[in-house]
């Protein structure tokens, strides 16, 4: 396969077209990526949507 196609065999654009990328062989790249939930980092907004439903549920009596 091409350098070009290779790189773009798992893109979920191009995953949908019929005969691209079977469902089998999709699975199995996937669950060959590796894990890197550990390099992720929790960011809080003052002010984001998560805040402000917060913000509700402890302002509404009997909520809590």
């Amino acid at each position: 396969m091409r350098d070009g196609k290779a790189q773009l065999r798992l893109d979920r654009r191009l995953a949908t077209r019929r005969g691209w990328i079977s469902n089998d062989e999709l699975a199995k790249e996937l669950d060959a990526l590796p894990d890197v939930s550990e390099k992720c980092e929790v960011i809080d907004l003052p002010g984001s949507p998560a805040d402000e439903a917060a913000d509700a549920v402890e302002d509404t009596p009997g909520l809590h």
